[in-house]
């Protein structure tokens, strides 16, 4: 898509308009979802309802809120709004099929309703249980068209020019079964700083997956972790690829939702989940945006990535990976500052692992294989295909970032370690040591897998020693849940002091940010305030090399009690306010995001 061809539209910001619209009350049965099928004549409206237990015991380890917002109703006739700024209405194309199809949809949609209600007999566990996953804050939004001259208190600093975007889960429709926060569809959120002024803009990406929903008027490809459990998560697979292989639905294209992270590389503003390919998007001229389509780096990838790839902040390159439940379990790979792609490293696991995120330093790539893995075949116990293995040793490898192959990949035992991010690592010469930074999760997998044992993410130091091949664990911060945040960017890979991280208290909330010094383990708070919750604090380095946390920390943040939702910018030095940006709609807790500085802005259209 070419610039002159984007789709535009700004208003300014009314002071009245101090509130989210809550559409339609919240209510889980499948017959929001199903418009364009009833329009065909092959989908019958069902009324059936998830049944709610009463008196439920909270469980800290699930994500949980209570339900105070009700859950969008996504319309599917959605404005489109060109560059006159005249509003038209995209409606979605309804599937052409044949009687063939027509006959297999119909009997498919009896299925699954079955399916459904069989289902429904038995209340969902929490870690799937949509009325507490997407409760709160946690639910979806409508699409935003930009919004200029957002009201700012205080200055925002002069150095801050460009956008701030951060990704989220936004489900397009409302669930039927089981729904995880992860399940969501990718929504960004962009707040865009110009010479003191804002501006913001919410939009979904336009996946594969969303725009072929879209087109059906219903969710039809599968929950990876809130649907796909025991026997009917067999039953959903089958439906799945029943539909594939009579046209109905295309999973050729990629079925990600790109909902994780952003990272900005060579030009290309990329959303990222690791079910898929990147996601190219662009930023538009007046602060919109917009998705330009599935990015394979020009046709050199033709795997997933991981939602956590590095840039190193010296050489520029992009280093990566894949991972997949089928042999080879994991891949390794990296692209030039001007994104030519490496040759494919194999790294041979036993099992698949759920490989989250991994570290780079400046010579080493660090690779965690833990405890967290997929086995399929629980499904036909009756389980989730993702579980903790106790038996397994938990390690990390250590891998030249320049190898052709795994065959100098050093592994190092650190007995029971799951850390789901990891912000940096670093190699110390003097011990023959690589340093990692991350935040150690208990339970493992209690994002995925409901436990009564209280989540703790405690923010560690671990210790590879590549000589001895032994490993050292200790905690920085042990009496706070941190998670979600980063280093300073232009030293990741480097030995670094300071780290800034979301405080997750009271889980699964954000009541504010820590600024943690690794060396002395001093441990300095923001506070977003009282009934003010927030996600993942991004560091923006304004200073040179002497001044490591010389910047600003960014971070939406919501007030629950009066429903208004804003960007705070922190100075990173003495954590005070400099500026507050008040949104024009309720912006969703969320996942990871990054800022794209204003002389960055017009790489987007080169390439």
């Amino acid at each position: 898509m070419s610039p002159s061809s984007l789709a535009l539209n700004s208003s300014t910001y009314a002071t009245n308009n101090n509130k989210p619209q809550f559409p339609n009350s919240f209510s889980l049965s499948s017959s929001s979802s199903s418009t364009s099928l009833i329009d065909l004549g092959l989908y019958k409206k069902s009324t059936v309802k998830l049944k709610k237990k009463s008196n439920r015991k909270a469980l800290e380890c699930a994500l949980h809120s209570p339900s105070v917002l009700d859950f969008p109703k996504q319309p599917y006739n959605q404005p489109l709004i060109t560059k006159e700024n005249t509003p038209k209405t995209i409606i979605p194309n309804k599937p052409r099929w044949n009687l063939i199809q027509k006959a297999a949809a119909m009997a498919l949609n009896m299925f699954e309703s079955a399916l459904l209600s069989r289902e429904l007999e038995h209340p969902l566990p929490k870690t799937s249980d949509p009325s507490i996953q997407i409760a709160g804050n946690f639910a979806p939004v409508p699409e935003q068209p930009v919004v200029h001259s957002l009201p700012v208190t205080g200055t925002i600093p002069d150095c801050v020019n460009g956008v701030y975007v951060r990704n989220g889960a936004n489900p397009m429709f409302e669930p039927v079964s089981g729904h995880h926060l992860f399940d969501g569809d990718g929504m960004v959120h962009a707040v865009t700083i110009n010479d003191g002024a804002a501006s913001y803009a919410c939009r979904f990406t336009e996946t594969e997956r969303l725009v072929q929903e879209r087109g059906l008027g219903r969710a039809m490809f599968p929950k990876a972790i809130g649907e796909l459990h025991g026997h009917s998560g067999i039953a959903r697979l089958l439906l799945f690829y029943a539909r594939s292989l009579c046209g109905i639905v295309d999973h050729r294209r990629g079925s990600g939702v790109a909902n994780a992270g952003l990272v900005y590389f060579n030009g290309k503003l990329l959303a990222m989940s690791e079910d898929d390919l990147p996601y190219e998007l662009q930023i538009t001229p007046a602060g919109d945006l917009t998705t330009v389509g599935r990015y394979s780096f020009l046709d050199q990838l033709h795997s997933t990535m991981i939602a956590h790839p590095k840039i190193d902040p010296i050489s520029g390159e992009l280093f990566g990976l894949s991972y997949e439940v089928a042999r080879p379990y994991l891949k390794y790979f990296h692209f030039s500052s001007d994104g030519k792609k490496s040759p494919d490293v194999e790294i041979r696991l036993e099992v698949p692992t759920m490989t989250h995120d991994f570290a780079i330093t400046e010579n080493f790539v660090v690779i965690p294989d833990h405890q967290v893995v997929f086995k399929l075949e629980e499904m036909i116990r009756g389980g989730s295909p993702v579980i903790f293995d106790g038996a397994k040793k938990s390690r990390f490898g250590v891998l030249p970032k320049y190898a052709k192959d795994a065959s100098s990949i050093i592994w190092v035992e650190s007995p029971d370690t799951f850390c789901f991010h990891l912000w940096n690592a670093w190699e110390e010469l003097e011990t023959d040591e690589i340093v990692v930074i991350g935040s150690c999760m208990t339970p493992p997998d209690s994002i995925f897998n409901e436990s009564d044992e209280n989540l703790k993410s405690v923010l560690s130091e671990i210790r590879l020693n590549l000589k001895t091949g032994e490993s050292t664990r200790r905690s920085l911060v042990p009496d706070m849940n941190l998670e979600a945040g980063m280093v300073n960017r232009n030293r990741l890979g480097r030995k670094t002091r300071f780290a800034y991280l979301a405080f997750a208290e009271p889980w699964p909330k954000v009541s504010g940010f820590a600024k943690v010094d690794l060396e002395s383990g001093e441990v300095k708070m923001h506070k977003y305030g009282d009934g003010k919750y927030g996600g993942e604090p991004f560091f923006l380095p304004t200073g040179g090399c002497e001044n490591e946390d010389e910047g600003y920390i960014m971070a939406f943040v919501h007030d629950e009690e009066r429903c208004i939702s804003e960007l705070q910018i922190v100075n990173a030095v003495d954590l005070k306010v400099e500026a507050t940006v008040k949104l024009p709609s309720r912006v969703p807790y969320g996942f990871h995001g990054t800022f794209v500085e204003a002389k960055d802005l017009t790489l987007q259209y080169l390439g």
